[in-house]
């Protein structure tokens, strides 16, 4: 029997309840949803999108609130609607069924299901009426059933050899590939020939931070020395954080900007790309001591504590884009708002500030900065600070955009990170103590098993976690034990990745999947090769294994590593660009590094020196004069000497001599 309702109301994402009152018979993603396809024989309409997607808000105020299309779509599908977010393992295998059917990806999602979840069909943004060039949605239902009952055995077909195509291009196995410094060499190389070298990112509109391509660039710097490629993630970081894409009154970095000049946001705030800019400009700011780096970090976390954090400590997904059904509504100004506001101080403002009204932008003019005026704002702190916090202030009294406050696993792992190291970077203790705050509430969110959720909604918790989840976690961990000394993260992350083996590794043991071994409602198990806004799960997995089998000294775990290494490599050989994450990844697992310290923690001057020099390919180990030595363990199993203060730095197998000078220290941290 068809349940005549629509079933969204009480899910525990924040985006499926939006969509809770549409008169759309929607389901949640689940194998009750799909056993219903199957006895109904109906095909399933599948939409993916999320919080803060705006296209995804236009189709459901065009399309998913009118009855008309509800009618059509209640008719003649089932309907099931998910949040990308919370279901990455679903929206991926799509997203990869629409590019192969030669079809450009993005969200909203909308694919057409055979009743057993084999996709055969799909697009993005339809809109209500024809117009854009694409035919009006009611049209697209309509013809998708002519299509389906007037065709079925082809579809059926063509539906199968689809999902069989999607299953091994995004879960197959090979042999293991080549892990060498030539292939980081290679994929940096041509990662700098697509730089923008007057604007920074990539060459082109629109223009997304790309995390992972910074790395590969960073670590191209730090293995090779080359200039070019440090400063082309610096002046990248360095215009993005002048533009009109960085919220210069209230901190923080919206998703991307529709030109080439950084300048229109997509105004939405993501957690991810957050968490990933304070981690890179923290490197960035430890190579060049431009203030404009600090200044960031502090700006963008102030904005984190202030607006994201969650009553249990954990951090919310995404900040809207719209506000008042207007796309940057509460972001913008007119120059007479800022001057009747600011008084004669306006001058003051206007001095360190732009406003712009750019052609094909229907908002109110966007704040931006020159670089000149960047940089003159970072030495000028205090008195621009001053000015916009007043802005700040009366901004506050604006409607806000909505918040997607489900907690993430994997996204909080990038941001207990982040917070860790910055926090060890510029001593602020309130950093590490809000990182430390977040990693609790996401241990105790677990199963009586030990088992992680992926999201958390106040008390509703969806389980299983993905593997992302337990590498970040275990990543988080060792920041943390870097940044507190505590080895009870350790134990953590030793239990992270106990769930992490027994849930999703392979049967060959020479990877892992997304999904857990128990989802019951997955179409296909994927690996989760592919970077996104953030690095791929694998590349995470890689990441985590290598820096707990460095911070513990495990030989069996270095070697699960790097097994699990060759095996990446061997899948992305083709098509590298969009894995880059697991070619850094990679490169850990070639070249780990290790400090180890030890010194009289009331005289920190060594420990100082290895936390304003940040390395992604480093863990920190900090033990104490005549103290135990159990986690500061050198490689081959040997011990420092506890009895004076030094410093024992080691890539691979081999160390340095001991150090106890701190500038011959930062010397060595600093070399190439």
């Amino acid at each position: 029997m068809l349940l005549q309702e629509n079933l969204l109301r009480d899910e525990g994402s924040p985006y499926l309840r939006q969509h809770g009152d549409n008169p759309v018979h929607w389901r949640a993603w689940s194998p009750a949803a799909l056993a219903e396809a199957m006895r109904l024989d109906r095909p399933i309409l599948l939409s993916v999108g999320y919080a803060a997607c705006h296209w995804c808000h236009v189709m459901a105020h065009e399309s998913f609130e009118n009855a008309e299309v509800a009618e059509v779509m209640n008719r003649l599908f089932v309907n099931i609607k998910v949040d990308r977010e919370e279901r990455p393992d679903i929206d991926q295998i799509y997203m990869a069924a629409l590019a192969s059917m030669g079809e450009q990806g993005g969200w909203p999602l909308t694919m057409f299901l055979t009743p057993d979840a084999r996709p055969f069909w799909g697009g993005t943004y339809f809109p209500r009426e024809a117009r854009y060039g694409r035919p009006g949605f009611i049209q697209v239902l309509n013809a998708v059933d002519a299509a389906w009952r007037g065709k079925r055995a082809s579809i059926l077909q063509s539906a199968g050899e689809l999902a069989e195509h999607v299953s091994k291009r995004l879960g197959g196995s090979s042999a293991p590939g080549q892990i060498s410094i030539e292939t980081a060499r290679t994929l940096a190389s041509g990662i700098y020939d697509m730089i923008d070298r007057d604007l920074g990112g990539l060459r082109g509109a629109p223009k997304f931070p790309n995390a992972p391509f910074m790395q590969t660039l960073w670590l191209s710097w730090l293995r090779s020395d080359n200039q070019d490629h440090r400063d082309a993630v610096t002046d990248s970081l360095q215009h993005m954080l002048a533009g009109g894409i960085y919220d210069h009154v209230g901190g923080g970095l919206a998703r991307y900007s529709t030109d080439a000049q950084w300048l229109v946001p997509h105004f939405e705030k993501m957690l991810y790309d957050n968490a990933q800019l304070v981690r890179q400009a923290n490197w960035a700011y430890a190579a060049t001591g431009n203030q404009l780096f600090r200044v960031r970090i502090e700006d963008t976390i102030t904005w984190l504590l202030r607006e994201m954090l969650l009553p249990g400590g954990t951090f919310a997904s995404s900040l809207d884009a719209d506000s008042e059904g207007e796309e940057g509504l509460f972001y913008t100004w007119t120059a007479s708002s800022i001057r009747a506001l600011l008084g004669a101080d306006s001058a003051i403002f206007f001095k360190y500030f732009t406003i712009t009204k750019p052609d094909g932008w229907e908002g109110d003019p966007i704040i931006h900065q020159t670089a000149a005026q960047a940089q003159e704002s970072a030495g000028d702190r205090e008195l621009v600070s001053g000015l916009t916090r007043r802005l700040l202030a009366a901004r506050e009294k604006r409607i806000r955009p909505g918040r997607d406050d489900k907690a993430l696993t994997d996204w909080n792992g990038l941001a207990i990170v982040a917070l860790a190291e910055a926090g060890r970077s510029l001593d602020r203790n309130d950093w590490v103590a809000a990182a430390a705050a977040a990693f609790d509430a996401i241990c105790a969110s677990a199963s009586p098993e030990g088992r992680l959720p992926h999201s958390s909604l106040g008390e509703k918790r969806l389980y299983p976690a993905l593997s992302s989840d337990y590498a970040a976690m275990i990543n988080a961990a060792i920041s943390l034990f870097e940044a507190t000394r505590d080895a009870s993260y350790l134990d953590h992350g030793a239990h992270f990745l106990q769930m992490l083996e027994s849930w999703h590794a392979d049967a060959g043991n020479t990877g892992h999947y997304l999904t857990a071994s128990d989802s019951a409602d997955v179409p296909m198990r994927i690996r989760g090769d592919i970077d996104e806004a953030i690095p791929s799960a694998t590349s995470q997995i890689i990441e985590a294994m290598v820096r707990l089998a460095n911070t513990t000294g495990d030989l069996a775990l270095q070697q699960r590593a790097w097994t699990i290494a060759e095996h990446a490599a061997g899948r992305i050989q083709s098509q590298q660009y969009g894995q880059a994450g697991i070619v850094n990844a990679c490169v850990l697992a070639l070249q780990p590094s290790k400090l180890i310290v030890v010194e009289d923690p009331a005289k920190p001057s060594l420990v100082s020196v290895a936390n304003r020099n940040p390395d992604p390919r480093r863990v920190d180990i900090f033990a104490t004069l005549a103290g135990d030595t159990e986690h500061a363990r050198l490689p081959g199993d040997a011990l420092p000497d506890t009895k004076k203060a030094g410093a024992y730095l080691c890539t691979g197998l081999i160390c340095l001599p001991v150090i106890s000078d701190p500038a011959k220290l930062e010397e060595a941290l600093r070399r190439r």
